[in-house]
């Protein structure tokens, strides 16, 4: 959503119309869920994707179309074969597409965007409504009740905090930071923790890892990622963090360190409860070894308890057409 709103201002800044394609709708597998946007000028697709293929191929040709007539529209494509209406994919279900007309000159399209950028640089949630009518879209603090608008959370992405600026923080940083999360890296070493290390961090801290809340409050909706320098610190870390609540927390380390520490957690009177939500080895086991792979498997895991966490709270979740 940044990207395509930065790119959107771009635009008509240097005066060229552009047409917002918007997923409003899918059923069965699609590429992409509801959600999916792409900006398109009369070069071609600026910035996002609705799932590429053939259904992209054509928004595009469409959205150009559409540049041209200086208007909006709203089109159904079908993903499986048919005998009237075969576009030469068979994922198996159905999109609609909102197609919405922006001019260069629309001043209040223009402060629209800039309201929407601000909203993610301050981490304000929101809505952005877009009237299916192909209408200037707005901004709501609610999600928008009208059947006839199409509603998308403001994308203020969630923050993780990684404890330990070692090799795997290095890998994992940059990585989270590309699929939407902003994030805080934690370590007691100074010369770790630069800016020069780590250039995709919102904020970095050096401080003591036996005393985190003089330094950051971890809030329910944060996700941690456990990575320090040795079991001391490890299970220091875990000591404090699971006395509340956070999204997410993943811990590093072998079943037989981690049993370790939990032996030690339970006898700091820390919960079961908390104790069994810990994702531990942390990260999807795809046989990682290196940083860069341990980077990889950390971050699919939370991707996927992202999702999970969305669709409980009932925001729109882009589908997976792979499973």
């Amino acid at each position: 959503m940044q990207t395509i709103f930065a790119k959107l201002l771009y635009e008509m800044e240097k005066g060229r119309d552009t047409v917002l394609t918007t997923i409003v709708w899918e059923s069965g597998s699609a590429p992409r869920g509801a959600g999916a946007q792409m900006l398109v000028s009369a070069q071609g697709p600026q910035a996002g994707t609705i799932g590429g293929g053939n259904v992209e191929n054509l928004s595009i040709l469409h959205a150009q179309e559409l540049l041209k007539a200086k208007h909006g529209d709203i089109r159904d494509y079908k993903l499986h074969r048919s005998d009237t209406d075969d576009i030469g994919m068979v994922c198996g279900g159905d999109v609609r597409v909102l197609f919405t007309y922006i001019p260069a000159e629309d001043q209040l399209w223009h402060a629209l965007a800039a309201a929407l950028l601000e909203c993610i640089a301050k981490y304000q949630p929101g809505y952005l409504a877009l009237p299916l009518s192909g209408a200037r879209g707005y901004l709501s603090d609610e999600r928008p009740q009208e059947a006839e608008d199409f509603a998308l959370p403001i994308a203020v992405g969630e923050r993780a905090i990684l404890f330990g600026a070692g090799h795997c923080s290095l890998a994992l940083c940059p990585v989270l930071k590309s699929i939407g999360f902003r994030v805080t890296v934690f370590d007691d070493r100074a010369d770790l923790v630069t800016a020069e290390r780590f250039p995709d961090a919102e904020r970095l801290i050096c401080g003591d890892f036996g005393a985190i809340d003089r330094y950051i409050t971890v809030e329910p909706g944060d996700y941690v990622v456990v990575m320090t320098s040795g079991h001391t610190h490890d299970f220091t870390v875990q000591e404090q963090i699971l006395r509340r609540p956070a999204a997410y927390v993943g811990v590093i380390g072998s079943r037989a360190k981690t049993a370790s520490v939990n032996q030690r957690l339970r006898a700091a009177g820390v919960s079961e409860e908390a104790i069994a939500s810990i994702h531990t080895p942390v990260g999807v086991a795809i046989k990682a070894v290196t940083p860069a792979e341990i980077a990889v498997s950390i971050a699919g895991e939370m991707i996927y308890e992202r999702a999970l966490r969305r669709e409980q709270a009932g925001i729109q979740v882009h589908g997976c057409p792979m499973h």
